[in-house]
């Protein structure tokens, strides 16, 4: 089955999700419920890292959370694409620093 690679494309195939199970009249449009479900993908990706499984199993626990993030701009009406490269625009613009060995790339408050 061929997929088109489009961000349309993507977000009406999370719509007809949500449309198939209805999720706006049966609480999966709840935020509070989302972010447990993200935050319960999140987890899961970190057990693929941290018990070194396959990168497919990443790359599906990852797909997990994308599918959640675009049912997020769903529930919550907003535009994710135009947010996505408002927040792109803004963070090219920050500077880096190296904190504990890592790099961050962030608002850095002194």
């Amino acid at each position: 089955m061929e997929h088109s690679d489009s961000y349309q494309a993507m977000l009406a195939a999370v719509q007809a999700f949500h449309d198939k199970h209805d999720f706006k009249n049966k609480g999966g449009e709840e935020m509070l419920y989302r972010i447990a479900l993200m935050v319960e993908e999140l987890g899961e990706m970190a057990e693929v890292v941290t018990k070194g499984k396959a990168k497919e199993k990443l790359a599906e626990e990852t797909a997990d959370l994308f599918i959640l993030l675009i049912g997020t701009a769903i529930s919550a009406d907003f535009d994710l694409k135009e947010a996505f490269w408002a927040k792109m625009e803004k963070i090219m613009s920050r500077e880096s620093r190296m904190v504990d060995g890592r790099i961050r790339v962030s608002e850095f408050r002194e």
